[in-house]
């Protein structure tokens, strides 16, 4: 087993806007599929309609620049690109190839 470090995902949401609840159900669809290979995904209140989702450090999505809010599946592969590209995610690999 490894020492290093699990990855942590922060998702920054806009407080004005309401966005919590979004924040909190893209967490727990995180933490339902990478489970015990993250450190933790923190929920951090921002404001001016921030809504970014980063895994140390690193941008995963970003609203203004994406075009909005992530399905949470595009999320699930770009944080498994991120952490662990040879990783199958499932159903999420397979639905919609061939």
């Amino acid at each position: 087993m490894s020492d290093a470090p699990k990855p942590l995902v922060t998702i920054e949401y806009c407080t004005g806007c309401n966005w919590l609840l979004r924040a909190g159900w893209m967490a727990q669809e995180l933490l339902q599929s990478f489970g015990e290979d993250l450190g933790g995904v923190t929920l951090k209140p921002g404001y001016g309609g921030v809504y970014e989702v980063r895994v140390d450090g690193t941008l995963l999505w970003e609203r203004k620049r994406d075009g909005g809010f992530p399905e949470a599946k595009e999320l699930k592969k770009r944080l498994r690109d991120v952490i662990e590209p040879g990783r199958d995610l499932g159903h999420l690999d397979r639905h919609g190839a061939g």
